[in-house]
């Protein structure tokens, strides 16, 4: 009997220190670091008015605000183009650079607030193409070193134009 009871009051200790060790709350811990909000930034559809250069080499530049240097040297800068006689018809957006109706298309940022669209074509490039850029700054999503949880340039390179728009909310 006497060891009954010892046994019960030794299963009711035992009971005790577990159940009390046991919660689903524990204390709150210490305030993370506040990130940073950032929006992306996208132009229009724009044409140039005209394309400056020579057979070969032209180039027409557009006032571009939102590319400060911290967006151009941390963040991403995505180019698109829409080509008169593209062989895809007038639902393509063309990630730049391309090739396309017979020529090389870039986009290069000489100078902060401001791009410049570039075309290898011999004759003068039609003034109704339309051009767009979206500015990525490196505290969204999108990351240059590609870090866990975030998305690399090569993968947003990698993705189609409706991609990128609806990943970051973007009006086609």
């Amino acid at each position: 009997m006497k060891t009954r009871f010892i046994t019960v009051c030794l299963l009711a200790a035992f009971s005790a220190f577990i159940f009390s060790g046991c919660s689903k709350e524990g204390p709150q811990g210490p305030a993370g670091v506040k990130g940073q909000d950032a929006t992306v930034y996208y132009s229009e559809w724009f044409s140039p008015t005209a394309w400056s250069g020579t057979p070969g080499d032209w180039y027409f530049a557009a006032n571009a605000p939102d590319l400060t240097q911290d967006i151009v040297e941390g963040g991403v800068v995505l180019a698109y183009a829409w080509l008169v006689g593209d062989l895809y018809g007038g639902t393509s957006m063309r990630p730049m650079p391309c090739y396309a109706v017979g020529a090389n298309w870039g986009f290069l940022i000489h100078q902060y607030g401001s791009i410049e669209f570039t075309c290898d074509m011999i004759t003068t490039p039609d003034t109704g193409n339309k051009f767009r850029f979206i500015a990525i700054p490196g505290t969204v999503h999108a990351t240059k070193s590609g870090a866990p949880g975030k998305i690399s340039i090569q993968e947003l390179r990698n993705m189609s134009y409706t991609e990128v728009c609806k990943l970051y909310n973007i009006p086609e």
